[in-house]
């Protein structure tokens, strides 16, 4: 039996020569695709890929220099804080001093002023008691003169007895002064 190779298409029932044609054409459309388009679109694809990998890269090069002058930037105004607060701390102890100093020097002054004051109240005591001791004895010696009958301010003036009156008071004040102090 002798085969015959037949195609059985259907109704179509192409002929064989365009058909050969067609396929000839498909596989060397194939063909080009494969050698020619194929590489060029996988070229392009990677170039893509490349130019996409190559953004992340820049972009993680970028965002680890941002985070580098952010940490800078934090470190700066770390040590800007701490600075603030040194010279916030500086401030403080210079105020400190200062009125420590303005407390002494107005110390100072008060006791230059107080001892001052008390050299003037003692010596302007001393004038008062001095007047205050003349007319104790002029008066007590007119007082005298009246009681006696006759003046007294010659005998007075000569034998000091105002003035030993006057000191003997002096030293009996002093002396009760002293046993109050004991006491206290």
């Amino acid at each position: 039996m002798a085969m015959t190779f037949a195609l059985d298409v259907g109704p179509l029932k192409p002929e064989p020569a365009p058909l050969i044609l067609g396929l000839v054409l498909f596989f060397l459309t194939f063909w080009v695709m494969a050698k020619v388009i194929l590489p060029r679109v996988n070229k392009v694809l990677i170039e893509r890929e490349n130019a996409t990998e190559g953004r992340f890269e820049e972009a993680e090069e970028t965002r680890a220099e941002a985070a580098r002058v952010h940490a800078e930037y934090q470190e700066l105004l770390a040590e800007a804080r701490h600075e603030a607060a040194r010279l916030r701390q500086e401030s403080f102890e210079q105020g400190t001093a200062i009125i420590a100093e303005l407390r002494a020097e107005g110390q100072r002054q008060r006791e230059e002023i107080i001892s001052a004051g008390h050299a003037v109240i003692d010596a302007e005591r001393a004038v008062a008691e001095a007047e205050l001791r003349e007319q104790v004895g002029v008066l007590a010696t007119d007082l005298a003169g009246k009681i006696v009958g006759e003046p007294m301010t010659d005998y007075a003036r000569e034998s000091g007895v105002v003035d030993r009156f006057l000191e003997e008071l002096r030293t009996a004040k002093a002396s009760d002064a002293a046993a109050g102090e004991t006491r206290d």
